[in-house]
């Protein structure tokens, strides 16, 4: 054995078996990263920034019987984006497969430039909802972007390159809302700027989707002059000088300028076949895309009712707080997140593993789910006596306990999120298969999120219209999806630890077709 095979087998295998090897992790390329990041958050804060002011919008339609009866179309609006985006993710992840990442990505964000703008000039119900299904047509790069970070990572730093995705949509839904909520309705809440501005007084939501398109134009530009495209789609030939220098080590000779062991280079290396649909399902990943479903659909539930709980009047099991409070409230959750996505989750990923992540963040979720709408009890005590000003100790209290539930929304989200995107890419049996891989979870994430919205808002109406006992009265919806993240943990119990190795960069068997020489 040569000096350099001894040197490698002795880095590779540790000494003790039963002793884990401690590999240096490779530096961030983050001159491809920073654009991909860039990219990235025009979704989430042009999905997000409605969530502030998306009550009063409806309220401005005036097509509500009542203000109970605005969770129905705010659920139809809300879900309009996810009808869209099911229909189409799967094929812009297979469209990225063959054509390139960087290709799919730039369309998409041209896209959301448009619609974002369109938006902020819509006056009726309708128009709202066509314009956000044109949105959802736009923001399937969410698993296309995943394919991409994948395929610059590698084992060493692929977790902390892939929490960067949940970092960005995570700070991009903090950022957006709080540009929802601030930024509605400029005239009225900034009346020294804009109470002359005819525009924003006809269009009072103009400003913030104006805001969320400048995001979109910037990633775009990001996108176009510095973005690489990270799929080989195919291979270039060796030139006859390249073929001539390897024949010597191909015939058993060596020479001074030519290496002791040969070195693949991109040029000489094909592209991976693309596996079967159904090789791909297996009963494992199967299994994982179905919780990762059951639990999407539970956040998912409550993602979409927190706006409207939290503008519903405490009477009616709601906290009665105003757009700029709402959206505050979502914003200001973005410190959190970028301490949990940057120093947290890497470290526990790679000292306990993803699905161990996966777990811790299911059981936050629990606790928040349960406890959230006793928080309208406070709202209501506060309605009904002399402690609703702004500076009382009762109302300091209530913002301490609901930011203390809104810090446990993200930490599962932040956790549940990013394992089961680590969980998904890992199960890839090769790179050619991430935008499938990607896609489908994305697909089923998609299907979810049309769902969600809809239960969600057709439970809310019923529960707060009649006078049921607990746990049917207000608290339901947030009480089925605490009964549905229980049960997504429990299942998580009969995951294998294998998913926490990345599969497609896996030795595999070599079969050899030739019979050795005697």
């Amino acid at each position: 054995m040569s000096r350099s095979d001894t040197a490698r087998s002795q880095q590779d295998e540790p000494a003790d078996p039963e002793e884990p090897v401690v590999t240096k992790e490779t530096p961030i390329p983050w001159k491809q990263v920073l654009p991909l990041v860039a990219m990235r958050l025009a979704e989430p804060i042009n999905l997000t920034l409605i969530l502030p002011f998306m009550y009063r919008m409806i309220e401005d339609f005036d097509i509500a019987d009542s203000p109970k009866d605005i969770s129905h179309y705010s659920s139809i609006l809300y879900m309009s984006f996810s009808i869209s985006q099911t229909l189409t993710i799967m094929h812009w992840g297979r469209l990225s497969d063959r054509i390139g990442r960087r290709p799919v990505l730039i369309a998409g964000l041209i896209g959301i430039l448009a619609v974002s703008v369109l938006f902020g000039f819509t006056k009726t119900f309708a128009m709202a909802v066509v314009v956000r299904m044109a949105t959802g047509v736009f923001a399937g790069n969410g698993a296309v972007m995943k394919s991409a970070m994948a395929e610059i990572a590698d084992d060493t730093n692929r977790s902390r390159m892939m929490a960067l995705l949940p970092l960005t949509w995570n700070v991009g839904s903090m950022v957006g809302s709080g540009i929802g909520g601030v930024f509605s309705n400029p005239a009225e809440q900034f009346p020294g700027l804009f109470g002359n501005f005819k525009l924003f007084i006809y269009f009072p939501y103009l400003l913030p989707c104006l805001m969320g398109s400048t995001v979109a134009a910037y990633g775009l530009a990001v996108g176009l002059f510095n973005f690489k495209e990270t799929l080989i789609l195919k291979p270039t030939q060796p030139t006859h000088e390249e073929a001539a220098s390897e024949q010597p080590a191909a015939a058993g000779g060596s020479t001074e300028v030519s290496p002791l062991l040969a070195q693949p280079t991109v040029a000489s290396v094909a592209p991976a076949k693309q596996s079967s649909m159904r090789s791909l399902l297996t009963p494992l990943i199967i299994r994982v895309m179905v919780t990762n479903a059951i639990m999407c659909f539970a956040y998912n539930m409550c993602d979409q009712l927190y706006p409207i709980f939290a503008a519903t009047n405490p009477r009616d099991g709601g906290l009665g707080l105003d757009p700029r409070s709402i959206g505050l409230s979502l914003g200001i959750e973005g410190i959190v997140v970028v301490y949990l996505q940057l120093v947290v989750y890497p470290r526990w990923e790679r000292k306990y593993g993803v699905l161990y992540c996966y777990r811790r963040g299911l059981s936050f979720a629990i606790p928040y789910l349960v406890c959230m709408p006793f928080l309208s009890i406070v709202a209501a005590h506060l309605q009904t006596s002399a402690s609703t000003l702004s500076m009382s100790y009762e109302y300091i209290g209530m913002w301490v306990i609901l930011m203390s539930l809104m810090t446990m929304r993200i930490t599962s989200n932040v956790m549940s999120y990013t394992s089961i995107n680590l969980m998904i890419t890992n199960m890839a049996p090769s790179r050619a298969d991430l935008g499938f891989m990607n896609g489908t979870q994305q697909l089923a994430m998609s299907v979810m999120r049309i769902f969600a919205p809809a239960i969600s808002g057709i439970l809310w109406s019923w529960s707060i219209k009649h006078s049921l006992p607990f746990p049917f009265n207000s608290h339901f919806v947030w009480m089925l999806s605490a009964l549905l993240v229980s049960i997504v943990l429990w299942q998580s119990f009969s995951i294998p630890e294998s998913v926490n190795k990345f599969a497609a960069d896996q030795p595999k068997p070599i079969v050899s077709s030739e019979e050795p020489d005697e």
